[in-house]
Order: structure tokens, then sequence, then C-alpha cells
């Protein structure tokens, strides 16, 4: 009986923080995915991306808020007018951070409060039109995920914030040429216990897709859709009893091997010469109720800047390039700083 009280106790205690954790994460700790780099170089803040004026996230997974975000969230005037030309096979890195204003060291909750666990996650649909005015009904394929390392206990986020609000993923080297939107997502899993929990942040990039291939994806993906509240991915305690797995929701990350699997990277941090993009007249979001693993970021012999470099189990580089080092973070991630 003893052990049963002591038990209940416990339980009780790590609840109690399960709910001071969502309590805490919830007053302002919110974020915005406001900038791209292709291959290391600087597309521009704001640039090409469909960003909101607020931080806030979505929680209803049948909304078709859950596509590009806006809606509850009003899009930052004026809309973007540039697509982002990306190589097929590039390295593409999204930065995060807590507002508009971009980074601030002075900020704890700048990428992102340190409170929201959860996964990482890269869409694409190919469109007409990077810039048309709607975004329902598409098709999406992934691209990225990144989740939960158990045996040390770290998740995509986790990396995110050592980052400083750096994610970086391959563009795969064999889709089709053309215009697309691309969707990246952070789910927080902090106060996800229970369903609307979770919460989900996005923000679509319009992007041109140059060179490429002919391999159009098969597994794909509507949203609102892709994820229902039951999925185990979405409605998680991730505090008690500690979790011995997690699954990524969404399907399988495409691959041009025809192999579907998971995949992490560490976060390259680019230069900051700025690309070219092409413009076109500005489009307005629509909001009507519808539906190969990356590689190591690296350039020649090493890793670049803020890319994982070692850890148990690591088969990429080892080094870093010049004039970074591998600084080891802990026995399973070791980053180029």
């Amino acid at each position: 009986m003893l052990l049963k009280e002591i038990e209940r106790v416990v339980v009780s205690k790590m609840l109690s923080l399960t709910a001071l954790a969502f309590f805490l994460g919830t007053v302002s700790a919110h974020t915005i995915m406001q900038q791209l780099y292709v291959n290391g170089v600087d597309q521009g803040h704001l640039t090409g991306i469909r960003v909101p004026d607020y931080d806030g996230p979505i929680m209803d997974v049948t909304s078709n808020d859950v596509i590009c975000n806006g809606g509850i969230n009003p899009y930052h005037q004026p809309l973007p007018s540039a697509v982002i030309q990306v190589p097929a096979g590039a390295q593409v890195t999204a930065e995060w951070h807590h507002t508009l204003s971009g980074a601030d060291p002075s900020d704890p909750a700048d990428p992102i409060d340190p409170s929201h666990k959860g996964p990482l996650l890269v869409y694409l649909a190919q469109v007409p039109s990077a810039l048309q005015s709607s975004d329902t009904g598409l098709q999406w394929f992934k691209i990225y995920h990144d989740g939960l390392t158990v045996n040390n206990g770290t998740w995509a986020v986790d990396k995110l914030i050592a980052a400083k609000g750096k994610m970086t993923f391959s563009i795969p080297s064999c889709i089709p040429a053309g215009q697309y939107l691309m969707r990246v997502e952070l789910i927080a899993l902090h106060g996800a216990s229970t369903y609307p929990g979770a919460q989900l942040y996005m923000e679509c990039a319009q992007i041109q897709i140059t060179g490429g291939g002919s391999t159009t994806p098969t597994n794909t993906v509507s949203f609102p859709g892709a994820y229902k509240g039951t999925d185990p991915g979405i409605t998680v305690n991730i505090y008690y009893p500690p979790l011995t797995s997690y699954t990524i929701p969404g399907p399988p990350v495409f691959t041009c091997s025809g192999s579907n699997s998971g995949g992490s990277s560490g976060a390259s941090t680019p230069t900051t010469t700025r690309a070219s993009t092409t413009t076109a007249p500005s489009s307005t979001h629509s909001s009507s109720t519808a539906a190969s693993s990356p590689t190591s970021p690296s350039n020649g012999s090493g890793a670049a800047q803020w890319a994982q470099c070692g850890g148990t189990g690591w088969t990429g580089p080892t080094t870093c390039l010049s004039p970074f080092t591998c600084t080891v973070i802990n026995a399973y991630y070791s980053q180029c700083t």
C-alpha cells in the first residue's frame, strides 16, 4: 500500500509539472519561420515566405489554417511577391525566431521557449504558380522530419534552439522542376497530453525548383487531413511515463532512392550573400474551408557551422569547415561551432 501511495504522489507531481510547463509555455513563447538560405546563401528576411503578424500556434488539425497558417494569425502585409530559386538537390536552411523582428539574444524565448519540445517537418506541394492565392486542395509530400532521440531525450526543437533557430534539410534531386509551396513546420508537445493541446507552427515559402528529374512522389497527403487529433504524434504526454518512442505525424519521408525513412539534420549558418529571386504581383491567401533522408549539411570535406559532426551512431562528417570546430554537446550529439 505504501508503494502504491508513493507512486500516486509521484504521478501527481509529474502531472503538476506537466501542467506548469504547459502554462509557462503558453504565455508568449511562440515562433515564426521567417528566413531561408539556399546552399548557404541568404535569401533575405521575410523574402518569399507567407508569414503571419502574430506568432501564435494552430491547434485544430481539421482547420484550413493548418495548411500555411494565416486565418486566425493574420498575414503580414504586404504579402510576398518573390519566388525563391532553389536547385534540386540543394541544401536549404530555414530560420525561426520568436517574433518577426528576427534574432534577439536578450529574449530567452528566441527562437522558441525551451519548454516547447517536439518535432520539425518539411513538406512540398507542386503548384501552377507559387504566387497563387489558394493553398487548399494541394497534394503534399514530406521531404524531412526529425523527432525524438530517445537514448538522450533530445528533441528536434532542442537542436533548433542550439543552432540559434536554424534547421537544414535537402531538396530531393529527382523531383520535377517547377514551382512549389514549401511547408516548414514545428509541433510543440508540451501541452499535448489531451487534444487539442499540441501547438502547430507552420509557414509556407514560395519556391521555384530548377534542374531536377522526373520522379513524381506518390505518397502524398492533404492539409487538413494529414493529421488527426488521435494520432500518437499529436496527442501524447511527453513527460510521464518517459517516452520509449515517438511517432512523428504524417507520411514517411520521400527519398529519391525509393526508401521512406526519417531523418535528422543539424543546421548550418549561411553566409550573408543575397541570392536573386523572381518577382510577380502580390497574391492573397485563401482561408476558405476545404484539404531521401536528408544528408548532413556539409560542403567539401567537412560539415558547416551548426551541423552535426559526431555522437554515438553518427555516420556523417566528423570534421568541420574552417574556421569551425566540432564541439561535443553530449555523448550522442556534437556540433560544428
